[in-house]
Order: C-alpha cells, then structure tokens, then sequence
C-alpha cells in the first residue's frame, strides 16, 4: 500500500540550490553519503551488517570509477539507539561534513527527531531502517522509503492468519514510542476492521530482560496471536520464555523490525514458528537465485562472514542511492537527483521485490510478504500486495 503527499513547498527545499552552484556533499571526485546507525544498542542486529552491506557494494562501485566519476563516501555514526545522540550526530554529519544525502539511519523517533535538521538543509533520507509511515512526512520531496510501512505490514499480517488460521484474539507487546505505538495501532486498527477481540496489550523498556509476568497476563487473556515491537533480543527472549511457560498455542507476529536471520537463527528451537510481515523476502531462502547466490558470496568474500538480514538491507539500499545517482547525471544536485529517483523502476532481486518510484510515490516496494520460521529460516509463506 504505497502512501502519497503533495506539498506546494516540494519544489522550494529540493530546488534551492542552482545546478550551477556547488552542491553540498558533492565535488568532482566524490559524494559524500552520512548515516547514523545503532551500532551498539537493541538494534545492532540490523544496523552493523547494514553498514557492511552498503560499504561492500559502494567498495565495488568505487572500484569501477564511481557514479559518474565520483567516488561514495559513506560517513557512519553510531547513536546507541539513543533519539538525542542522533540529533546530535545528525547534525555533525550534516554541518560538519556536510554530507549530499542520508542513507540507512536506523529508529524511528531518530529520523523524526533528525529532520528538523536535515529538512531545512534539503538533506536527502534514502531507506532508513525503519517503516515507519512518518518516514514519508512533508516535505516528500527529502524522503524516501525502501519497503511497505511497519502499520501495513502488521494489518495484513494479522488479516492473513485470521482467513489463514481463524484466529480471534489478539494481543500487542511493544515499546511506547514512535515506532511500538505504530505497531499497537495497526493492530488495534486491524482488529477493529475484521471484527477481531483486541484482548490486552503490554508495554516495555528498551532494557527489559524479563517478560514472565507480561505473558502470563496475556495468556489468561486468551490471546491468540501477539504482535510485538520490541528489540531483537527482546523478541527472542519473549518467545523462549512463552516456550516454557508452555504456551505451546500462543503465536507471534513481528514486522520487519523483527524479520531477521538473528531471530531464525536461535539454538535450541526456541525462535521456530516465529510470524513476521516484512517488505523484502530471507535471502537464505532464495539461494537459489543466481543474483543472491552471487552477492552472498560477494559479501563473504569481501567481509569474511556471510551475511545476515541487515547485510540485505545495506545492500539493496546502496543499490537504490547508486541508481538514483546514475539516473540523476553529471550535474548532481537536488533537483537532478529527485529526478532521478522518481524515474527508478526495477526488480530488486536480492531483496526479492520490484522498485518503482514516481512523483508523489517516493516508497520504493509495495510488497509484503508474510514469512515463519521454519528449521532456522524465515521460509516465505505468503505474497501479498
């Protein structure tokens, strides 16, 4: 379900600056590309291998001359998943090193809290890690996102186990904050439109390691299927923890936040059955396209470790900058590149979906897949558009 915004203002932020003038972030030998990352919090599981992902392919792009003779600098920073270190880091990347464009910059109420810096400065924001919908706010000329948005994808997720499973109740474990509360609204939404019982409903800190009392709580509630937005080793923990309190008929539905090879990938079992709506599909489940078979091993080759679900995501984030780049020409600027991005249109194959961008369209795939895992792997089990 792609979203769209028109602004009489699109314009006047990207076209401020004359093709003639010198763009910033931008010279004849390089563009410079900024990025803040949680490198060091609840979220690493996505945002390290991403940056390894988009350095990999920008590595291999350099190699053979860059865009248009310039070479990508990729500037990264690490915020811990801390909102006011990203503003502080965002602001560093933007008038300090003065970087063209944002790429991958991992939270929710980071990117929100981040634009009101980058906004101003016509700074562009490609495929942050995060789907959620506010990543497509005014004005939409700055933002671009890479998949469907966390609040689509947990609506037909749970529309697809109600006509799949005949599933009644349901229940939401979150963090209050920007991102949990687009989860606990597309749930409540969902629930409210397919005649489901939204029975209960917990939230968590980022830092809560214990989730007994919680499970216990739904449980007696008789839910059904629980859709969380937590940490990704929150995830892992709630459903070891529903394991042996033998809760054996309680499923789980995550978004993309949650579809990661780190959850599949879990000793013991403990993560198997595990429900996730995403906008791209596992790569270890389609190795048999020679495309991701080809950049896995790439990837190895040049990182030393296979890749994992964020490497996925820096990848086919890199790409998408890197086309928008090309298509945007010689004369690199903020109206060129708009240009050039809204004229993209291709299948994306290692993420395993189609591209297509437009005016008013800046969301990059509209697919949503829904995948379980399935002996250590987030197998796909359903398409869904």
């Amino acid at each position: 379900m792609k979203a769209f915004w028109i602004s009489a203002a699109v314009a006047t932020v990207m076209m401020a600056t004359p093709a003639a003038a010198q763009t910033q972030g931008v010279t004849d030998t390089e563009i410079k590309i900024g990025g803040f990352h949680d490198l060091s919090g609840i979220f690493a599981g996505f945002s390290v291998p991403a940056v390894k992902g988009a350095q990999q392919y920008f590595d291999e792009v350099n190699a053979k001359g860059g865009v248009h003779g310039r070479k990508i600098t990729y500037i990264t920073e690490d915020h811990g998943y801390n909102p006011a270190k990203a503003v502080q880091l965002a602001n560093k990347l933007v008038n300090s090193d003065k970087v063209f464009a944002m790429l991958l910059s991992l939270g929710t109420p980071h990117n929100l809290a981040a634009f009101k810096i980058m906004d101003p400065k016509g700074i562009p924001n490609i495929s942050p890690l995060t789907a959620a919908r506010q990543m497509l706010q005014e004005p939409l000329a700055l933002h671009y996102a890479g998949t469907s948005a966390y609040y689509d994808q947990i609506r037909a997720g749970l529309k697809w186990m109600k006509d799949e499973m005949g599933v009644t109740t349901v229940c939401a474990m979150y963090l209050p904050t920007d991102f949990g509360i687009e989860i606990q609204e597309g749930t409540a939404d969902e629930a409210k439109e397919s005649g489901l019982k939204f029975a209960a409903e917990t939230t968590h800190k980022p830092d809560e390691a214990d989730f007994v009392g919680p499970l216990q709580k739904l449980n007696e509630e008789g839910c059904q299927v629980v859709t969380v937005a937590l940490g990704l080793r929150q995830i892992i923990t709630v459903l070891g923890t529903a394991k042996k309190l033998g809760y054996n008929d309680m499923k789980f539905l995550g978004s993309s936040a949650a579809f990661n090879t780190v959850v599949g990938k879990v000793p013991g079992g403990i993560t198997e059955g595990f429900y996730a709506a995403s906008g791209w599909q596992d790569h270890e489940n389609r190795m048999d396209v020679p495309e991701v078979a080809a950049w896995v091993k790439a990837y190895t080759d040049a990182v030393g470790e296979a890749p994992g679900t964020g490497s996925l995501l820096g990848r086919t984030a890199a790409e998408l900058l890197v086309r928008g780049l090309e298509a945007a020409g010689q004369d690199l600027n903020g109206e060129s590149f708009q240009k050039g991005m809204e004229s993209l249109s291709f299948e994306d194959k290692i993420a395993g979906n189609t591209v297509k961008l437009g005016p008013g369209d800046h969301q990059a795939a509209d697919e949503i897949f829904i995948s379980q895992v399935k002996d250590g792997i987030f197998r796909t089990v359903a398409t869904l558009k």
